[in-house]
């Protein structure tokens, strides 16, 4: 027996896939992780020190300084 939640999903999708669409998973890394925010510290500080390189630098300067993550 089926909930009606699951019935609810299940015609979401039918309407989903009649329209072309179909359903894909992602698996990210968990930004919630303190695992996470070190890796970004990291990478970072390379970025930081590689900034000397004139390719570096050109590409920082493009970087986009709005806040994303709000």
């Amino acid at each position: 027996m089926t909930s009606r939640s699951a019935d609810a999903v299940g015609r979401y999708r039918d309407r989903m896939r009649a329209k072309g669409l179909r359903p894909v998973q992602l698996w990210l890394p968990d930004s919630r992780s303190k695992l996470f925010a070190a890796e970004c510290r990291r990478q970072s500080r390379l970025a930081t020190a590689e900034a000397d390189e004139p390719a570096v630098a050109a590409l920082m300067a493009l970087q986009d300084d709005t806040d994303w993550t709000a």
